[in-house]
């Protein structure tokens, strides 16, 4: 599809929902001053013209290479307005099926009624459904606010122990603190890291995971947080993984040797960072003369099309003996796949990757998130048999900035033998 022809797509899409969307705010404003009417038209149709102008930026100008502030929140604003508009026609659309259906009605069925109303839009809008409208576009759209403003960086330490049959008594209350997904692109300033850090760090692990996707799109995107993100430490260490955000692979690149160059300096990101990123391969964990094997691979999906870097044929090589074996993997599609098919004796599986879409509902006896619709494991712990894979929420956020009911998260995981 041409260029031109994806943006006069946009645009039409754009124009329709939002004369459709109109209708509501119309009928809403059709008792005010003639000045008030102009105001409220004239500020409508602006934040249209707003919502056009993004879209076909992102068109012309790929978004990694935008001002940052335009990336993370100008773009997200036109984004939120246009979702809301979508869910807020739902019921213009029930109100319009229903004036249709009162129109057949009168038309062949009520020969009076039929004489008063030629056609369906002769019969008066019910305004309880145009305010509903109004009401179900506005909730999200200050839902979304809010969650850019306050639960962006609200983060949840989360703490799950472990039952392990097979674990060493060395391990007995081992600490394991998994976060994921900082996506450090999206982050404007220090601050939000700064408060992140300060929960770790009152957490004592004595070990770290990193399960991926350190940054957005480049690898440069971590520059200005080397110093922050170096004072993530443990005393047995951090451990890292690649996501699928940390190949590059979002950006047109001028040559591949650019991009291959883009991950090479993301993979001596980790080392300078002092943490040991995983390429497919295994280490151990030691205490008191035990060991466990840590495995690592590279991102590795089987839902929607995501690449599949990972061998965890090759990491597991040599891991077979050890009592008690943790992996590593970005994406927890890779659990069904291939973790409990083909190793049923990696006991537990820790990933990311999926954020809960930073947006649904968790309350006791409620969990939902249209996550779910795309992966069978979203967010929290699992277990099959004798196996488990912990899905983190994310610590960061990438797209809309912020979170609607799904926190960003820190996990603590104290082991245990049972």
């Amino acid at each position: 599809m041409t260029f031109l022809l994806r943006a006069l797509l946009g645009v039409i899409v754009i124009l329709i929902i939002d004369i459709y969307f109109y209708q509501a705010v119309a009928l809403l404003i059709a008792n005010l001053g003639p000045a008030k009417k102009i105001i409220i038209r004239n500020v409508y149709w602006s934040f249209t013209g707003y919502t056009i102008f993004m879209g076909l930026m992102i068109l012309v100008v790929p978004i990694h290479s935008w001002w940052p502030f335009a990336r993370v929140y100008l773009f997200s604003f036109a984004a939120i307005l246009f979702i809301s508009k979508v869910i807020g026609i739902s019921f213009l659309l029930i109100d319009d099926i229903l004036r249709v259906l009162r129109w057949v009605f009168q038309t062949f069925f009520d020969s009076k009624a039929a004489t008063h109303s030629q056609n369906a839009f002769g019969i008066s809008r019910l305004r309880f459904l145009n305010e509903m409208a109004l009401a179900m576009a506005a909730i999200p759209f200050g839902a979304f606010i809010y969650g850019m403003v306050k639960t962006a960086t609200d983060y949840k330490v989360r703490k799950i122990n472990l039952i392990l049959p097979k674990l060493p008594v060395a391990f007995n209350g081992l600490k394991v603190l998994q976060i994921s997904d900082i996506h450090i692109g999206s982050f404007l300033t220090q601050e939000p890291i700064q408060k992140a850090l300060q929960l770790i760090k009152a957490q004592k692990p004595d070990v770290i995971f990193f399960t991926g996707d350190l940054v957005n799109t480049l690898t440069e995107e971590a520059n200005s947080f080397k110093e922050a993100l170096k004072q993530i430490q443990a005393p047995m260490g951090v451990f890292s993984v690649l996501g699928n955000h940390d190949y590059g692979d979002y950006v047109k690149w001028p040559t591949a040797e650019a991009k291959r160059n883009n991950l090479k300096a993301m993979v001596d990101l980790h080392q300078e960072l002092g943490w040991k990123l995983l390429l497919n391969e295994h280490t151990t964990i030691q205490k008191e003369g035990a060991e466990i094997a840590l495995i690592g691979v590279e991102n590795w999906g089987a839902a929607l099309k995501f690449p599949k870097y990972g061998d965890l044929e090759k990491a597991y090589r040599g891991a077979e003996n050890y009592p008690v074996k943790f992996l590593l993997s970005h994406d927890p599609s890779h659990w069904d796949a291939q973790i409990r098919v083909q190793f049923p004796d990696i006991d537990v599986t820790f990933s990311g990757h999926t954020h809960g879409m930073q947006f649904g509902v968790e309350i006791p006896g409620i969990k939902w998130s249209p996550s779910q619709y795309f992966y069978k494991q979203w967010a929290g712990l699992y277990q099959q048999g004798n196996q488990y894979l912990y899905v983190n929420r994310g610590m960061g956020y990438i797209g809309y900035p912020g979170r609607v009911g799904i926190l960003p998260e820190i996990t603590v995981f104290e082991l245990h033998k049972s």
